[in-house]
């Protein structure tokens, strides 16, 4: 796709109800795209933060298990984001065949329907967890790749899977890799929103797993426009770009600057039911994000500071929303 140039654009996101996803969605709507979004069906109709945005979108609950919906999903799309997936990696270490299903089986079929559908673009979604613990940083794209939970493998499976395709078929297909993502809409199953929940909440002791790991957080607004960016990229074709600041923070670090904006003076206990086994925990993780920059023109806008006092507020307004004591895997 050649310049800044999504009006009139028919575009699909799958899982594009959930975080990141809605984010997107609302992107490619600011820059005047047509979206359909493909929502993981539920019997209670719930269509995740699209009920709580007001978005002209298009939804259609489906499966990306499901091969005949996929299809359904993908006809008359100019551009496929697919973000659908299952992320929890804790969740991976009790149901990893479900991982398999939804993220190595779920890419094939959406793959494979772009390839029928002739679309001008599938840009599919990684995660900096499919690199593991970082053997060399900052991790560009060549970095290996190193399975240490199910989550991270049925990630690599499925990456494979996408960029096979583009091997094989010829399907003008990019892989975007996110390093970690935060900000509103995101659940206490990740870290930053489950320690200002608690500080929020009023907690005197923040419950968290290993401090000392290293990340590199993105804010969701960045991250999505680093998808946006890559799908315009030529360069990109059956190639990985890396999504993340090029910033890395330890998870105890972060805890103080989320005190700072809180005000709080709570200190952290280690809860022994957040810690991952001793191989699967990912120690360190920077983003060397070059190709996203001479690529794609793409540079984050949002600073560490300012995203988490962003994020602070959200949480501080849905607090009665979110899981403050309980742990979510």
């Amino acid at each position: 796709m050649a310049g800044n140039e999504w009006s009139g654009q028919k575009v699909l996101v799958t899982g594009g109800e959930g975080f990141i996803g809605s984010h997107l969605v609302e992107g490619l709507l600011d820059a005047g795209a047509e979206v359909r979004v493909l929502s993981y069906y539920n019997a209670f109709g719930n269509r995740g933060w699209l009920d709580s945005l007001d978005l002209d979108v298009e939804v259609l609950p489906g499966d990306v298990r499901d091969a005949d919906r996929v299809t359904q999903a993908v006809q008359g799309r100019d551009v496929v984001f697919h973000l659908a997936a299952l992320i929890g990696i804790p969740y991976s270490y009790e149901a990893p065949e479900s991982y398999v299903q939804t993220n190595v089986q779920g890419t094939y079929n959406v793959a494979n329907a772009c390839r029928r559908a002739d679309v001008s673009r599938l840009v599919h979604t990684s995660t900096s967890e499919v690199y593991g613990t970082a053997i060399r940083v900052p991790i560009d794209e060549e970095h290996p790749l190193q399975p240490q939970s199910p989550y991270s493998a049925s990630k690599i499976g499925g990456d494979m899977m996408a960029l096979s395709f583009w091997h094989a078929f010829e399907l003008p297909v990019a892989v975007v890799r996110p390093f970690n993502t935060y900000g509103p809409r995101q659940s206490t199953r990740a870290v930053i929103p489950t320690i200002l929940a608690q500080l929020h909440a009023g907690a005197e002791e923040i419950k968290l797993g290993t401090t000392t790991p290293t990340r590199d957080f993105n804010y969701a607004t960045d991250t999505a426009s680093g998808f946006m960016a890559v799908a315009r990229s030529d360069k990109a074709l059956g190639q990985v770009v890396n999504v993340g600041s090029g910033r890395e923070i330890s998870i105890g670090d972060l805890v103080e600057l989320c005190k700072d904006v809180t005000g709080s003076e709570a200190r952290i206990v280690t809860d022994e039911q957040r810690i991952r086994p001793g191989g699967s925990e990912v120690e360190r993780l920077l983003a060397d994000n070059n190709r996203a920059r001479e690529w794609a023109g793409w540079t984050p806008q949002v600073s560490l500071e300012e995203g988490i006092r962003r994020t602070s507020d959200w949480v501080k307004e849905h607090l009665a929303q979110l899981e403050t004591g309980r742990y979510s895997v």
